[in-house]
């Protein structure tokens, strides 16, 4: 028998796109925590872990995240009540639902800037699978944190909504509309 996430949820969960397949993983564990391993590290402590300290957004770090430096068992509890909320309101392992809604968040092509004798110009560049599972993680992150920051809402009830909307595909998702302005750049660069 295999063990379940927060001991409720299978792990039996197929990963459709095939870039990231290798780079998802998900192995069965009762409780996501590698102590300190860094390498192949479990897809929802990876979640855990960017919601510890979501990053910088925009040049020149003008948004940080400096207040956050939580405990793991704090953003283990979000995440556990987050996913709850996504089975309820979904009726669908929340776990599936997470995968589709990374699938959804990461981008294919981004814009890179090359220095062309004295002028910068922006070219096309397809992204990496690996790349592109690190920005759709850290861009739900960012999203969610960005719309409870001095809010009422709790953090779980954030990160479901926006986990939910990013795998119906939809524009209410931070990391989606990220995603096609990111992918409108640079078709707009070529």
């Amino acid at each position: 028998m295999d063990p379940k996430l927060f001991g409720k949820w299978d792990y039996n969960v197929e990963v459709e796109d095939l870039g990231l397949r290798s780079y998802i993983n998900l192995e069965p564990r009762i409780l996501p925590k590698s102590d300190g391993k860094t390498t192949d590290k479990q897809i929802v402590e990876r979640l855990i872990t960017h919601l510890m300290v979501p990053g910088h957004k925009g040049r020149k770090h003008k948004f940080t995240s400096g207040l956050c430096s939580g405990k793991y068992q704090t953003i283990y509890q979000f995440v556990e009540e987050a996913f709850d909320i996504i089975s309820e309101k979904t009726k669908k392992n929340p776990i599936a639902v997470f995968i589709k809604a990374l699938e959804n968040a990461s981008p294919y092509e981004l814009t890179v800037s090359q220095q062309i004798g004295g002028i910068v110009a922006r070219k096309p560049a397809l992204c990496s699978p690996k790349k592109r599972l690190d920005l759709a993680l850290r861009k739900l992150v960012q999203g969610s944190y960005a719309k409870t920051f001095n809010k009422k809402k709790r953090m779980a009830v954030i990160l479901a909504e926006e986990l939910i909307a990013a795998s119906l595909n939809k524009d209410e998702s931070y990391a989606v509309a990220e995603r096609k302005r990111n992918e409108k750049e640079a078709e707009g660069a070529r």
